[in-house]
Formats: structure tokens, sequence, C-alpha cells
């Protein structure tokens, strides 16, 4: 059994990495491809210029990700076949006495081991790629401070966190994994309501919007659509990038629209009102309560796998280690569980995609869809998205639809 089980866990790690690179590869081929022409329906706003501009940046892009699958397979087999797990177990129980420490100790060191490993692919990414192609606004002195804010949350709420789980994971009996779920979907629940309150304002600076015509618009529009929020914000997203987005946060009532200055800056009123109204869609179709409750089901599903592993030898031996613990058995759960659940992204994928068709559609109802359509136009090319990505590549990763199927459909609402 442990035997059988190596072989399968190394399979499904070469599986996976191969088919990183084979489609990645396809669509660096595809975008290259197809980097000399502009197609037909974006000719009339996007510059050759600009099309090309976004074809190398989606491929630095590309590459830089192939790179990063490497390193994570590497670290994964580094980990399990390789010892690392075991010869850190073995220095965390030297640390501390007591089993919960030295599983914390052990996730933590894993953790930071992890990360510094895989930094100067971060680093690169942000001053590298972003810098080349003309987005990055983030100074080193501020991407080391959202690197120190990161560390003292995980500190505050992460550390807690893990404590409680491993407690319970030692304590709560056959049912455990059950507790744990509880207690991870209500910390959550709260992180929906606490993010754009305390967390989000540690990074960015928000203000109310100003512009008294806009702000006008918007609530004509939340009012039409029985849409309550605490509040419209700007965000000084310009601040770390010249990207543009909009989205909402927090839960319940209290939830807020927050516009990037960007977006502000690129968009006119109508197209910001049809931008607002397609994310208000996915609210009104419940899209946002369809992820959640996904996302509380396939962790519920995954906790109860685990706790069939937890006290199952060969799941500890097949992976490289002789030191049983519930500290080890998550950090070996999710090490492994990517490897074989990769091949069901698409199907993640395909479900965000429709529920962007159908914000879509909630937009063009509510708005024009030819204020959307020039909105999008406008953010593909200000955010140097590619119009054309690799077919496959496309279906298998993008939560959003590609540019020209997304233009195609919101043409035909306005028919």
């Amino acid at each position: 059994m442990i035997e059988a089980f190596s072989l399968l866990f190394a399979i499904a790690l070469a599986a996976t990495l191969s088919l990183k690179l084979w489609l990645g590869w396809r669509h660096i081929r595809h975008v290259g491809g197809n980097r000399h022409a502009v197609p037909a329906a974006f000719r009339d706003n996007i510059t050759l210029e600009q099309h090309r501009h976004a074809a190398d940046y989606t491929i630095a892009k590309t590459r830089l990700g192939l790179l990063s699958a490497w390193v994570d397979t590497a670290l994964a087999a580094a980990f399990t076949f390789g010892g690392g797990l075991q010869w850190l177990a073995l220095h965390s129980q030297q640390w501390f006495a007591s089993p919960l420490l030295s599983g914390m100790a052990l996730i933590v060191c894993m953790t930071v081991l992890s990360s510094l490993i895989s930094l100067p692919l971060s680093l690169y990414g942000t001053f590298g790629v972003e810098v080349r192609f003309g987005f990055n606004k983030m100074t080193p002195r501020l991407y080391l401070l959202d690197q120190l804010r990161g560390i003292g949350i995980s500190i505050l709420i992460g550390l807690p966190l893990l404590a409680v789980v491993l407690w319970l994971m030692d304590i709560a009996g056959p049912a455990w994994w059950l507790w744990v779920w509880l207690v991870l979907c209500l910390v959550q629940l709260l992180g929906l309501v606490l993010y754009p309150i305390l967390i989000a304002p540690l990074y960015n600076k928000f203000w109310p919007l100003a512009d008294e015509a806009l702000k006008a618009r918007i609530d004509a529009l939340l009012a039409r659509t029985g849409f309550r929020s605490n509040g419209v914000y700007v965000m000084d997203g310009s601040r770390r990038s010249s990207h543009s987005n909009a989205y909402f946060t927090g839960f319940g009532a209290g939830k807020r629209i927050v516009f990037y200055d960007t977006l502000l800056e690129k968009l006119s009123h109508d197209e910001i009102e049809a931008v607002l109204a397609h994310e208000l869609g996915h609210y009104k179709r419940r899209h946002i309560a369809k992820r959640i409750a996904v996302a509380f089901t396939l962790s519920l599903l995954f906790l109860a796998l685990l706790g069939q592993l937890l006290h199952a030898p060969w799941f500890y031996a097949g992976l490289g280690v002789t030191a049983p613990s519930t500290a080890m058995a998550l950090l070996l759960f999710m090490i492994a569980i990517p490897a074989f659940t990769f091949p069901l992204t698409p199907l993640s994928s395909r479900s965000s995609r429709k529920h962007e068709y159908e914000a879509d559609d909630f937009a063009a109802g509510e708005t024009r869809a030819a204020d959307l359509q020039s909105a999008l136009v406008k953010l593909y090319r200000d955010n140097g998205a590619t119009l054309t990505p690799d077919p496959i590549h496309s279906a298998f990763y993008d939560s959003h639809p590609p540019a020209a199927l997304r233009i195609q459909h919101l043409k035909g609402s306005q028919s």
C-alpha cells in the first residue's frame, strides 16, 4: 500500500506539472502567433502597438507562471520524497515538548521556508515583469511594508486559528473534522464582515466618492435594483499599480462598493455605471452565495477525507514521513491534494465564466450594453489583457470569458 501510494502521488505530481507546462506553452505560442493583427472586433479601439504590448505582457506572465510551476513541484517533492518535512518535524519536536507547539512550529517553518524560496519569483513579477510593461507603481519600501503587514496578520489571526484547528484535531474525537469545518466557516464569514473595516485599510486608503453626479447615478442604480450598501468608496489603487478594477466587499448590510481611482480616471460615467451593474448582477443572481456554498461544501468533503487519512500509516510513509502527527497530516494533505485535484480546475473556471455572462446580461438589462462593451474594451486595453488567448488554456484557467466571446455576447444582448 505504501509503495502504491508513493507511486500514485509521484504520477499525479508529474502529470500535473506536465499539464501546466503543456497549457502554458500552448498559450505562449497562440498569443505570440496572433500578436501581429488586432482582432476585427477591436480594431476601432485598440491599436496594433497596444495589442502587441498586451501579447508580450501575457507571454511574460505565462513564462513566469511556468517557472513557478517547476518551483512548486520541486518543493512538493523535496518536502515529501526528499525528507524535508521529516527533517523539520524532528527539529520542531526538539524545540517544543508540547505536541501542539511542535506541530505549530512545523507548519510555521514549512510556510516560512516555502515563502522564502518563492520570494525571488514574487520580486521578479513585481519589479521585473510589471515594471517592464509599465504597470507597477509599488516601491521596494511599500513592498516590504506589505510583507510585514501580511506577517503581522498571520501572527495575530493565523496562529490562533492554527492552534484551534490542531487542538480540535487532537481532542474532538472521530468527528474532529466536522468541528474544524464549523470553526473555519465561522472564521471565513467573520472575515467577510471585518475585512473592509480592519484589514483592507491597513493596505490602502479609502474615501467616499466625491463626484456628486456619479454618486447620484449610482444611488439611482442601487435603488432600482434593490441593493443596499453602506457606502461607495474610492481606493488608492494607483499607489501600487496602474491596473483598474471595481469590487464589492463586506457581507450583509455592511457591503460596500469600491472603485479603484485608476478606474474612475479612465471610464465615463455611463461606463462606470455599466461596470457597477455587472458587479450588482453577481449579487442579484446569488453568485457570491453560491460560491461560498461550494467552497464550504468542498472544504467539508476535504476535511472528511483528511479524517479518514489521519490514522492511516500508509499515508505518511507513502509521502516520506515516519513521524505521524496531526500537524504532519494537515501539511501532507495540503501538499498532496492539489496534485490530484488540478485536472478538475476547468469545472470551476466554467462555472465562473457562466456567472460572468449572467452578470453581463443583468448589466445589459439595467444599463446600456454598449456602455459595458466600451468599458470592457478600455479595461482590456489598459490592463494589458490579451485579446487572443489559447482556447484550451482559457477553458482551463480563465474565470472570465475571452474578450471576443464576451463582446459578441453583449452585442447579442442589444439585438
